[in-house]
């Protein structure tokens, strides 16, 4: 998950928390279905010319309907059939739900679960067991597979999970087993309800340290006598992915592929694909010592010119002004799928993210974030997944 941006002085606050019932008001300004230049932008990305190639490597072979084509989709208030028939005109056949266990702190040993609906703001039916169960059945009957993504929210200012660190071997004894509990839980809901694969953590970079790999294995064998699918772990890409010790006792590598590429604002496509080449040398040399397939749990870019520079920062709120940039995000998605969906060790991926029902002409603090919907980028995306 993205880091989120949190406003450190509490004038800041006072000043967003008074804007933010007219940013939910302010709609996006573009035209319905992106505009005329959506499809022109598209056309001309489809046949750019490129010193990289505007095809997949060969050797990627025809159509591979066992590669993960999905995204990650945000629990809302319902879900219906007509908030998938979007998915599938994109050709995604996998979404990742995300429910999200509460940490009072990055020291703090203790996570709550909260398996109803949770009243207040941040409170999603689509994050409940309910809603989750039901999302995943409905999603079966349209074909479309579900990973089960369990998620922690770390409070303090701009903390997120990678910031998990006790201060004592007795603290991090409580925090495994209050993890146990917590993971535990999803993995019997993810059994209920048929979930394709499951995820047992995302972006824990201390508690996924070589000190504690003992503990994740013990973890991983309970889970596996509560879920039978394929088994997960999201990892960040700065670090993490290297240093965990037991990938072999799951079954597919995940990595939360949020790589710089360029420093610049509206990157050309060269230059967005020689930003890759350094991470595919190395999660190629990696993989080959690893052997296990590799899936971008979360993958994705913002509407900003300088979406590649750090993908995964969240977009601050109060940027809303700045205009769009929907050519650099298209542009964005279309190197990440020449330069890696016809990877051989590439499983698949889940774009960070989708908003089930967002209409073209939403809410700016829906569009201005990462989404692809309604823009060049989700039709870049459709017609890479249709591949």
């Amino acid at each position: 998950m993205p880091v989120f941006f949190v406003l450190r002085r509490r004038w800041w606050l006072l000043f967003l928390l008074a804007a933010l019932p007219l940013l939910a008001l302010w709609s996006w300004p573009r035209h319905v279905g992106g505009g005329d230049a959506g499809p022109a932008l598209n056309r001309q990305l489809a046949t750019m010319p490129s010193a990289f190639g505007a095809a997949p490597p060969s050797g990627a072979g025809a159509f591979d309907s066992t590669r993960l084509r999905g995204v990650s989709w945000v629990g809302g208030d319902s879900t219906t059939a007509a908030d998938l028939e979007p998915l599938r005109k994109a050709h995604v056949t996998w979404i990742a739900q995300m429910p999200f266990g509460w940490q009072a702190g990055a020291n703090e040993p203790l996570i709550r679960v909260s398996t109803g609906r949770r009243p207040g703001r941040g409170s999603y039916w689509g994050e409940s067991d309910a809603g989750l169960l039901h999302t995943a059945q409905l999603a079966h009957q349209y074909g479309i597979r579900t990973l089960l993504k369990p998620h922690l929210w770390v409070r303090g200012n701009g903390a997120w999970p990678g910031d998990i660190n006790m201060k004592s071997q007795a603290d991090w004894d409580a925090w495994f087993a209050s993890y146990a509990s917590f993971i535990l839980h999803y993995a019997q809901v993810a059994e209920q309800g048929k979930f394709d694969a499951f995820c047992i953590g995302t972006e824990l970079l201390h508690p996924t340290g070589p000190a504690h790999e003992k503990a994740w294995r013990r973890l991983i064998r309970q889970i596996r006598k509560v879920y039978h699918g394929p088994l997960t772990y999201a990892a960040n890409w700065s670090g993490e992915y290297q240093q965990i010790r037991f990938w072999d006792a799951l079954d597919y590598v995940g990595i939360q592929a949020y790589f710089p590429l360029s420093p610049a604002a509206n990157p050309s496509l060269d230059t967005l694909l020689a930003g890759w080449q350094p991470h595919l040398r190395a999660l190629a040399a990696w993989q080959k010592k690893i052997k296990k397939p590799i899936v971008f749990t979360e993958v994705g870019y913002k509407t900003t010119p300088d979406a590649a520079a750090r993908p995964w920062e969240w977009p601050e709120r109060l940027a809303l002004p700045i205009a769009p940039d929907e050519a650099t995000q298209a542009r964005c998605y279309e190197a990440l799928f020449r330069a890696c969906w016809g990877q051989p060790w590439l499983k698949g991926m889940f774009i960070w993210k989708w908003y089930p029902g967002l209409a073209p002409d939403g809410p700016a603090r829906r569009h201005a974030d990462f989404t692809p919907q309604h823009k060049p980028a989700e039709a870049v995306l459709a017609r890479w997944y249709g591949m």
